[in-house]
């Protein structure tokens, strides 16, 4: 039975109290806001529930476009307009430091060749050179 229940909680369920009816907007620009309006679950609007603006946009790295994705303070769609270049400006900001952070990352990390290093003992490492780290 208890198989049962944890593939049961695995289950991909949505909950009809959370739903939200999308509408997409855009400048053919710059980029797009999705407005996410609370409804009830036979479709009508949930006046109990906050408007959700969410912003999109890609910059272009080496790698080709890189999506960003950001959500925006907002009460109405002409203030998640407004609001956009700001929200935006701040996302990239933090995708860019991500993407820093990510290739320091890369380039601090260490592999030990599992032939070790020549005169350090058995395996180039002191106790058989066994430790890699990637």
């Amino acid at each position: 039975m208890a198989g049962s229940q944890k593939e049961r909680s695995s289950d991909p369920k949505m909950d009809p109290a959370a739903l939200y009816r999308e509408e997409i907007y855009t400048d053919r620009q710059v980029g797009t806001i999705r407005t996410l309006v609370p409804v009830k679950s036979d479709g009508s609007p949930d006046p109990g529930r906050k408007t959700v603006y969410a912003g999109e946009t890609q910059i272009l790295t080496n790698a080709g476009p890189l999506p960003i994705n950001f959500e925006i303070d907002a009460q109405s769609l002409e203030e998640a307009a407004q609001k956009f270049a700001g929200a935006a400006k701040e996302a990239i900001e933090r995708a860019v430091r991500e993407l820093q952070e990510l290739r320091r990352q890369a380039a601090s990390s260490i592999v030990v060749p599992q032939g070790g290093m020549g005169g350090l003992g058995p395996g180039g490492i002191p106790g058989g050179g066994k430790i890699q780290m990637p």
